[in-house]
């Protein structure tokens, strides 16, 4: 059963990479790409010196990006096409980041690089989300949400941690469910599965070269103009 749902998981991801193909990304034209206006002029200006004084202190490229949507793909996989697609960071640190905001689908994203994730982790990225950004994105107040956010993210980039919610509890898996252990045949298949289907996509062009996010996380808003 575990493996028919793996193989239906691989099946929707081969799909969802035809898809992508079709994907249209804004361009790169600065360090905040407002393509669904949603950003003051004022506010855009203040982010994009914050952006670039950043980058020149640091060498870390932090870009802003709002869109109309998400052409029907999972904001995930179009944050990691969309780093992939500009380049985002320096070629030999991986050091870029994204705050993605989709207007229509009402979604936010920060996608973050291999070289940022030791600052940037996934906890302090959804801590940044869930109680920087949303709430004033509920508020209607999407300029303020997207420069406290922004705020936020230089912060701990700049080695200072925010505080992270406490862990109620611990999941725990359950042995007698271990897929890998139970058919270790199947699981190298369908890896192997995974790993000749990104290497024919490459050749066909339908991943992009270049450089993109490793981690992130995501959330959405509700409310609000």
């Amino acid at each position: 059963m575990r493996a028919l749902k793996i193989g239906l998981m691989l099946l929707v991801w081969w799909v969802a990479l035809a898809a992508q193909a079709e994907l249209k990304f804004p361009q790169l034209t600065g360090r905040v790409v407002d393509n669904a206006q949603m950003i003051e002029p004022a506010v855009r200006e203040q982010l994009t010196q914050q952006l670039q004084a950043h980058e020149k202190a640091t060498g870390e490229q932090v870009v802003v990006v709002t869109v109309p949507d998400l052409q029907g793909t999972d904001i995930a996989d179009f944050g990691y096409q969309l780093g992939r697609y500009w380049g985002i960071g320096q070629k030999d640190k991986n050091n870029g980041a994204l705050l993605i905001v989709a207007r229509d689908e009402r979604k936010l994203r920060i996608e973050v690089g291999y070289g940022l994730e030791d600052r940037l982790t996934d906890a302090q990225s959804s801590v940044i989300i869930h109680q920087v950004i949303t709430p004033s994105f509920k508020a209607g107040h999407f300029s303020k949400g997207i420069s406290d956010g922004v705020a936020a993210m230089l912060v701990v980039l700049g080695g200072n941690a925010l505080d992270e919610p406490s862990t109620a509890y611990e999941s725990r898996g359950d042995p007698g469910d271990d897929f890998v252990s139970r058919h270790p045949g199947i699981f190298v298949f369908l890896v192997l599965l995974f790993i000749l289907t990104v290497f024919v996509c490459q050749m066909l062009g339908i991943l992009p070269a270049g450089r993109g996010g490793s981690g992130g996380s995501g959330g959405s808003f509700g409310g609000g103009g």
